[in-house]
């Protein structure tokens, strides 16, 4: 059956592509990754309406059917995986933590699915299981790019209600010298929405970081704070 639920997921996929699509689409990434053409709108709702008539919405089950499709290395697939993972969040237990490290290590290889997978089902879980916070901090020394960057990423959404300021700041601070780009955009990033609730101390970390922080994490941080603080953090 996961066979058969893969296979019209895929032909569903194509039906609603364009050349067009895909190659607008290409522009956003820095590496080659595999996209079919479709965009986000209608992946959305083709998302749902698979998931509504899936014969069986156990969460093994689905998770099985997400595994097919971040197996398939086409971005759409792993939007539509990524939303019928967070739809299971209700039943989210500690062990899953694991299955979702397991996806990011083997397939994710974009900042989109990275991104999209992290601020959604990884935020879920880490906010029913708080002391996960510490396997992100973990994951800063990984070899793996978009590992660092979903240390970064999987606090966005708690991060911009204020929550998690200590975390969020330890962080970016295991960060900080990551001579990746995704990484350090992401980190400033998770700086960025923590200043939403917590300006002050962001815009404190930020100049007593300054002459070490990269231009591009720094810009990142203060880009919603006001002109004057923003001028202040610029200056060499």
């Amino acid at each position: 059956m996961r066979d058969s639920i893969y296979s019209d997921i895929k032909r569903r996929v194509l039906e609603i592509s364009s050349e067009e699509v895909r190659k607008s689409g290409q522009r956003f990434f820095k590496e080659e990754v595999n996209i079919a053409g479709v965009n986000s709108a209608d992946i959305g709702r083709l998302s749902k309406d698979l998931y509504k008539n899936l014969p069986d919405k156990e969460k093994m089950s689905v998770f099985n059917i997400c595994e097919m499709l971040w197996r398939s290395n086409v971005l759409e697939e792993s939007f539509i995986a990524c939303n019928w993972a967070y739809n299971q969040r209700k039943s989210f237990v500690e062990e899953d933590f694991y299955i979702f490290e397991n996806w990011i290590e083997r397939y994710v290889n974009n900042w989109a699915s990275c991104d999209t997978f992290c601020n959604h089902t990884m935020g879920a879980i880490i906010d029913m299981y708080p002391h996960f916070t510490g396997n992100l901090k973990e994951w800063c020394n990984s070899e793996n790019r978009w590992k660092r960057r979903a240390a970064a990423v999987s606090l966005i959404v708690p991060a911009r209600e204020g929550r998690y300021m200590d975390e969020v700041f330890r962080i970016a601070d295991l960060l900080l010298m990551d001579e990746d780009d995704m990484v350090r955009k992401g980190y400033g990033w998770l700086l960025k929405v923590c200043a939403n609730k917590h300006q002050e101390n962001v815009f404190d970390f930020v100049m007593e970081r300054k002459g070490v922080m990269p231009r591009t994490s720094l810009r990142y941080a203060i880009e919603k704070m006001p002109a004057h603080l923003k001028s202040e953090a610029m200056k060499r």
